[in-house]
C-alpha cells in the first residue's frame, strides 16, 4: 500500500495542500480528479520528492518512498517536457532500464532487446529512430508506457495521460494499465475527463485541495460528491447520462 499521511503544501505562504491523508491499493486502478488548480498535480510532485511540502510523509508498505525510487515510474504532463532535447524515442525508452543498471554500467544486448520489446508492445517500434518533438500527443505518451515497461516498476504514476492523445493511443495505454494492475502493480492516474472515471478506474481520489472523498469508485462517484466538488450543474450532467463532459 501506498500511503500519504499529514500532506500540506503551499506557494508562497498560499496552501494548495492542506493536512492530506490518502492511500492508494496495489492490484488497482486509482484516479485522481477535481477542478482546475485543485492541487492533483501538486499532490503527485510533493508525494514523489520533486517539490518541497511543508509538512507529510509518503510511505509504500512503510518504507518511506524516497528508498524506493527504483520502483517508480512517473510520466509527466506533456507541458512539463522539453521537447526540443535531442533524444530519440529508442533512448528515452532505454533510460527505463538504467535503475537497475547501477552505476558505471551501461545498457547492453538485454536492455536493448527489452526496449525495442516494450516499442513493439505499444506499436511504435517503427518510431525508434525519430527524435520525441516529432510525435503526435498520443504517440509521445506511449513512448513514456514503453519506459515505463522496462523499468520494471512496481508503482506507476500518470500525470494527465490522456489529454489531447488520439483513442488509439488512449486506449493502447489503458490496456497496459489493467495488465499492470493485473499483475499486482500501484497504478496512479490524474484524470480529467469525468465521463470515463466508471470505465477506466477501480478506486477513486476526489481532491479540492484536501481529500473530498477516497475509496472504490462505486462509493465514491456519487451525485453529491460531483455536486460538491465541481457544481450541481455538472453533477446533473454527468448522472444523467450526458456525454462529453472534461476537465
Amino acid at each position: 500500500m501506498l500511503n500519504i499521511q499529514n500532506l500540506t503544501v503551499a506557494y508562497d505562504d498560499t496552501p494548495v495542500l492542506t493536512d492530506v491523508a490518502v492511500h492508494f491499493n496495489a492490484s488497482k486502478i486509482t484516479g485522481i480528479i477535481g477542478p482546475n488548480g485543485a492541487g492533483k498535480s501538486t499532490l503527485i510532485k510533493a508525494m514523489l520528492g520533486l517539490i518541497k511540502s511543508q509538512s507529510g510523509t509518503t510511505t509504500y508498505n512503510d518504507r518511506p518512498i524516497k528508498q524506493l525510487q527504483r520502483q517508480l515510474a512517473y510520466v509527466e504532463q506533456r507541458k512539463d517536457l522539453d521537447l526540443t532535447f535531442p533524444i530519440t524515442v529508442f533512448e528515452v525508452v532505454l533510460t527505463g532500464t538504467y535503475g537497475k543498471l547501477g552505476l558505471f554500467h551501461r545498457p547492453g544486448k538485454a536492455e536493448r532487446k527489452a526496449s525495442l520489446a516494450a516499442l513493439a508492445q505499444v506499436g511504435l517500434e517503427k518510431f525508434a529512430d525519430r527524435q520525441i518533438g516529432a510525435l503526435s500527443g498520443g504517440q509521445l505518451q506511449r513512448v513514456f508506457v514503453a519506459r515505463a515497461i522496462v523499468q520494471q516498476a512496481e508503482i506507476i504514476i500518470l500525470d494527465e495521460p490522456f489529454v489531447g492523445i488520439d483513442l488509439q493511443s488512449e486506449t493502447a495505454i489503458m490496456t497496459i494499465l489493467k495488465q499492470w494492475r493485473d499483475a499486482g502493480k500501484t497504478i496512479i492516474v490524474v484524470h480529467h475527463d469525468l465521463n470515463k472515471v466508471s470505465h477506466y478506474f477501480d478506486d477513486l481520489v476526489i481532491l479540492n485541495h484536501g481529500i473530498v472523498d477516497a475509496g472504490t469508485v462505486a462509493d465514491v462517484y456519487r451525485p453529491a460528491n460531483i455536486a460538491k466538488t465541481f457544481s450541481q450543474d455538472l453533477s446533473n450532467v454527468l448522472f444523467s447520462g450526458a456525454e462529453g463532459v472534461a476537465l
